[in-house]
């Protein structure tokens, strides 16, 4: 249980964290580079340390097997939050020396990460359409470090001055592959059981058409996006970018036929899936016409200009807050009241957070990403984006809260011991029971 849960809460402090720097940068109160470190926060540490988390949880269970090593998954942990928390520390400082060295400390934990979930899935001949997803978003988790890397020796060193690519074409490919390959990927692969799993619905009809267009589709366009960009070369890249934005709106259409279809109860999770579905379509629409100029503009590297944000809050911020309404409670519950079913009442999985304060933060946090991602579309006031910050914020607080909440009142484990495991203090032997004594 401590392994997710531990990359779950870690990746939440770097969300904070991340939101905190971007609140600062409205007021031009963060030095150095703050927007790169801002931008790393949430996307390596909120959205792949989740990622993380939750592919070391529910790979062996939906391959059919057991982890290849849980002290890997907790070094690699241990390796990206100390190699992350130094390079953004770097950015601020602009002190590009530590850069590299603590960008390598980052690009071991991923690869680690990669050996070790490689090693965990089964056979590639007997992959389902999740597991090829993560077999592709894997091989771009292992090229974006690198690339990562190479842009931060650049940055000290200038070592891309003799090659024939550019910082500028580093770095379209390297943010392609990190967030269309590595993190896109991953949440078309787990939405397609976790969407299956959560409305009891199955494909069918026109779904089975839809989903070969973003299966082949996106990666396909990834790669070509990837090597347009590297290469600075427009068409390719072009080519690239209509592919991924075909995936998106395929894999919208199916996402939300199975929530106008879907035979259970409502719940916080499938309200944040409904607004997945409609930032998706909005995003590639907005998108299209920027990409179909030039997916190689510095401005485009996510979309159109000013649409990021409904890719980064609307899209993959709601997949990873809703899917944890679900995997949080889940996991807790397990280990908590799985081996009591038959024996005494049990509570459900829905009913281990607060009803309300799911409603108070789905409020706050989508109020504040419709703010953001409409003041950035319109170029509006950053007086605008400073109170859009703050919206956002209170509402993950309360996220953060109602998780914390469910740790509390139902995990067999306190807080400190998912988090630090072996580390957390103990207590003397003075503070023990005495033979014969009961506590």
């Amino acid at each position: 249980m401590t392994v997710p849960l531990r990359h779950f809460f870690v990746a939440l402090g770097f969300l904070f964290a991340g939101v905190g720097v971007g609140i600062g940068l409205t007021a031009d109160a963060v030095p150095g580079l703050a927007r790169l470190a801002h931008v790393h926060l949430l996307l390596a540490g909120w959205v792949c340390l989740t990622i993380m988390g939750a592919m070391t949880q529910f790979i062996p269970v939906w391959s059919g097997t057991g982890l290849h090593s849980r002290a890997l998954a907790n070094a690699q942990l241990v390796l990206v939050t100390v190699g992350l928390g130094g390079f953004a520390l770097a950015f601020v400082w602009s002190a590009f020396g530590l850069l590299v060295g603590f960008g390598l400390v980052m690009l071991a934990g991923f690869w680690l990460f990669v050996y070790n979930i490689g090693r965990t899935l089964g056979p590639v001949a007997d992959y389902d359409v999740t597991e090829t997803h993560f077999l592709f978003a894997l091989g771009c988790f292992l090229l974006l470090a690198v690339l990562g890397v190479a842009l931060a020796l650049n940055l000290d060193r200038g070592v891309l001055s003799d090659l024939p690519v550019s910082h500028g074409g580093v770095r379209g490919a390297h943010v392609t592959l990190a967030v269309f390959g590595a993190v896109l990927t991953t949440v078309y692969g787990a939405l397609y059981q976790l969407g299956t799993m959560f409305t009891q619905t199955e494909l069918h009809g026109i779904d089975y058409s839809l989903q070969a267009v973003e299966r082949i589709g996106h990666p396909l366009g990834v790669v070509v996006l990837a090597a347009g960009r590297l290469l600075e070369a427009v068409p390719v890249a072009r080519v690239g970018a209509v592919l991924i934005l075909a995936g998106a709106l395929a894999f919208a259409a199916v996402l939300g036929r199975k929530l106008v279809e879907m035979r259970v109860a409502w719940t916080p999770m499938h309200s944040r899936y409904v607004v997945v579905v409609s930032a998706l379509v909005l995003w590639a629409l907005a998108s299209l016409p920027a990409w179909v100029a030039d997916p190689t503009a510095p401005d485009h590297l996510l979309g159109g200009a000013g649409t990021r944000y409904l890719l980064l809050f609307g899209v993959v911020g709601f997949v990873i807050l809703g899917t944890l309404y679900h995997v949080v409670p889940f996991v807790v519950w397990v280990h908590r009241y799985s081996d009591l079913l038959g024996f005494e009442d049990v509570p459900m999985i829905d009913d281990l957070y607060e009803d309300r304060i799911a409603t108070a933060d789905f409020a706050l946090i989508t109020a504040g990403a419709a703010l953001l991602a409409g003041t950035t579309l319109v170029d509006g006031p950053q007086l605008l984006v400073g109170l859009a910050g703050m919206l956002v914020a209170l509402g993950l607080g309360a996220f953060l809260v109602n998780m914390l909440l469910v740790v509390r009142r139902h995990s067999p484990q306190t807080l400190d011991e998912i988090i630090f495991g072996s580390l957390t203090p103990r207590p003397s032997s003075e503070d023990q029971p005495e033979a014969g004594q009961h506590s």
